[in-house]
């Protein structure tokens, strides 16, 4: 897990609080751009060091590292750099020229992957990185990701697919840090957490 410094570090760089709307149409009154932590070294190699470390613990047995595109390509990139494995990455869909790929990198049939995200929302994009290696014929272990906003939508979801989640960070666990190092106020806690218990249909003021 993020430790004190680095969820700092993390909250300050990483989370943006104020009104946006995302591509799926929600309004949300917060936002958590992950790549912004592959440009602080202290942030990059600390998530790089933890998710190895959760992987090793884990999944002793993995033989190959997936990066979801395109958030967690370099991530994922570095996490299996530190284990000595193979990578490769996942397209949100095939690519329309050349040879058409989906799974970008050297994946057997029947090897064990781990699949590294950046960020789960509503888990759609993720699951759909994990069916594009089971159709491959490849097995996925797990998979391993920064941050998670905790909707149920999506922990139904990898529920339904079998697929066990990991975070480094969750949002409530933000919240915690954010309020506790006075980045929000403590009036604010309410707002963000009835929009995450319904961020399809919570609009603002």
């Amino acid at each position: 897990m993020l430790n004190s410094v680095v969820y700092r570090s993390f909250i300050t760089k990483n989370i943006k609080y104020e009104n946006i709307i995302w591509a799926s149409g929600w309004n949300s009154p917060i936002y958590c751009d992950n790549r912004k932590t592959l440009s602080y070294p202290q942030i990059r190699s600390f998530i790089k060091i933890e998710l190895a470390r959760l992987i090793q613990e884990m999944y002793p047995e993995v033989e190959v590292i997936a990066g979801v595109a395109t958030g967690a390509i370099a991530q994922g990139a570095l996490v299996a750099d530190a284990l000595g494995l193979p990578f490769v990455y996942v397209r949100p869909t095939p690519k329309n020229h050349g040879l058409e790929n989906m799974i970008e990198g050297d994946l057997k049939p029947r090897q064990k992957v781990v699949v590294i995200e950046d960020l789960i929302s509503t888990g759609g994009s993720s699951l759909k990185a994990v069916d594009a290696i089971r159709n491959d014929g490849s097995e996925v272990l797990g998979m391993v990701a920064i941050f998670t906003y905790g909707f149920p939508v999506a922990e139904e979801k990898f529920k339904k697919a079998k697929v066990k989640l990991t975070t480094l960070c969750s949002y409530d666990a933000v919240l915690a840090e954010a309020l506790a190092t006075n980045y929000i106020a403590a009036e604010d806690i309410e707002t963000l957490q009835e929009w995450r218990r319904s961020p399809s249909t919570w609009k603002t003021e």
